[in-house]
């Protein structure tokens, strides 16, 4: 009887499980506060200053997140692992440069675009800066990116070697264990300036896309929420002052 009682208790509490649900709006503002998760290794979108996030998206969407009347409670955790949480409800919302993509649609609900940018080409080698000249060679990328998807597809691509970090597929490069890394363009761009003598050349977009926050799939009344609040920040000024101060450009879709 007393394992029949066990056995019954696990199913409810697994029930429970199955049966919980993202927070809605009216929850995260009866709540004051929105968890919101990042990675915190993609600058200058978002990463670390000592122990303190920043970034472009960081601040963005602290700007966001006023408008709306919450505060932020961050989490940052490895890129691969960031949607997988949003699907278990360990967040309310993830915003760590995810492109849309049909795929990553199935699983969960996008806010409106918050950048466009694209994979870009870097090498050392002044010679590769084309897709065509991709064909032979071995690029790195990061783990679980459109980056990688992407690469995948070309053809003519020797081999592609993923990294759990972008500043791993990075070092990859600079240490010449690879041909090419293909990153977000403002993130290759950021690292060439901060390096100046590591002889890496921005080439050409391998594809272009547009970047979004995301809540759990179906959360309609967050997304919502979410989206009134970023048009707010793009029509009262603050983002492209934003944008001006991260990329000197108002990096919006147009």
């Amino acid at each position: 009887m007393k394992r029949i009682k066990k056995w019954a208790m696990l199913g409810l509490l697994l029930a429970g499980v199955l049966t919980s649900q993202a927070r809605s709006l009216d929850d995260v503002k009866k709540d004051g506060k929105i968890n919101i998760a990042t990675e915190g290794q993609f600058a200058p979108f978002n990463f670390f200053q000592g122990s303190k996030l920043s970034g472009f998206e960081i601040e963005l969407a602290e700007l966001v997140a006023k408008k709306m009347g919450v505060t932020i409670e961050w989490k940052a955790l490895g890129f691969d692992a960031l949607l997988a949480g949003l699907r278990q409800d360990r967040w309310d919302l993830v915003i760590a440069s995810h492109g849309i993509t049909e795929e990553r649609a199935k699983a969960v609900t996008f806010a409106e675009p918050h950048y466009c940018s694209g994979g870009a080409i870097v090498s050392l080698d002044p010679a590769i800066h084309r897709v065509a000249d991709l064909t032979g060679k071995t690029v790195s990328v990061q783990t679980g990116t459109t980056y990688l998807d992407n690469v995948k597809k070309l053809s003519g691509v020797k081999e592609v070697k993923n990294f759990p970090q972008d500043t791993d597929a990075r070092g990859a490069l600079l240490t010449k264990r690879v041909d090419a890394w293909v990153t977000d363009k403002f993130v290759a761009a950021i690292a060439i300036s901060s390096n100046p003598n590591a002889g890496m050349k921005l080439g050409d977009f391998v594809f272009v896309e547009r970047i979004a926050a995301a809540v759990a799939k179906g959360n309609g009344s967050l997304v919502q929420g979410y989206n009134k609040a970023l048009a707010e920040v793009m029509a009262d000024g603050s983002y492209a002052t934003l944008s001006k101060k991260y990329f000197n450009e108002d990096v919006r879709c147009r």
